[in-house]
């Protein structure tokens, strides 16, 4: 008589599963709340208050590429920028602006015909970078 040992093993697979459940479902799984009981397995990090003004990433429907979706934020970031020189207005301006505006004012930083590659993002952050600071300038003053 002859005794197969594949059933043993599909049993003992079976058990090995079946307990590993419970300490699968115990385990914390990680948050972005960034309060200060956050487990220490989570790399959600408090935003600061600065942060609070910084132009979010764009949404994924803005535009078909992450290419036109930074140039976009960049765009936004810019005319932010340029409406707190012109206001002299040292608060976030923020919530007054849209993605449309991004949109909209694409003809003005537009550099290219190729609907791909409209703009120099490279050129465009760095045009936001310059303005945001003439802003923390004028408003360290």
């Amino acid at each position: 008589m002859t005794y197969s040992l594949a059933p043993i093993r599909s049993l003992g697979l079976a058990v090995l599963v079946v307990a590993a459940l419970p300490s699968a479902a115990l385990a914390q799984t990680p948050s972005t709340n960034p309060s200060g009981d956050t487990p220490f397995n989570s790399m959600a990090i408090a935003r600061d208050e600065a942060d609070a003004c910084r132009v979010p990433k764009p949404p994924a429907d803005l535009a078909e590429t992450a290419y036109l979706r930074n140039g976009y934020r960049a765009i936004l970031r810019i005319l932010i920028a340029e409406e707190a020189l012109a206001s002299e207005s040292c608060t976030c301006l923020l919530d007054q602006f849209t993605w449309d505006q991004a949109l909209t004012a694409l003809p003005r930083f537009q550099t290219s015909d190729n609907p791909r590659l409209p703009f120099n993002v490279l050129e465009l952050y760095a045009k936001a970078d310059a303005l945001e600071a003439q802003v923390v300038e004028a408003c360290a003053e």
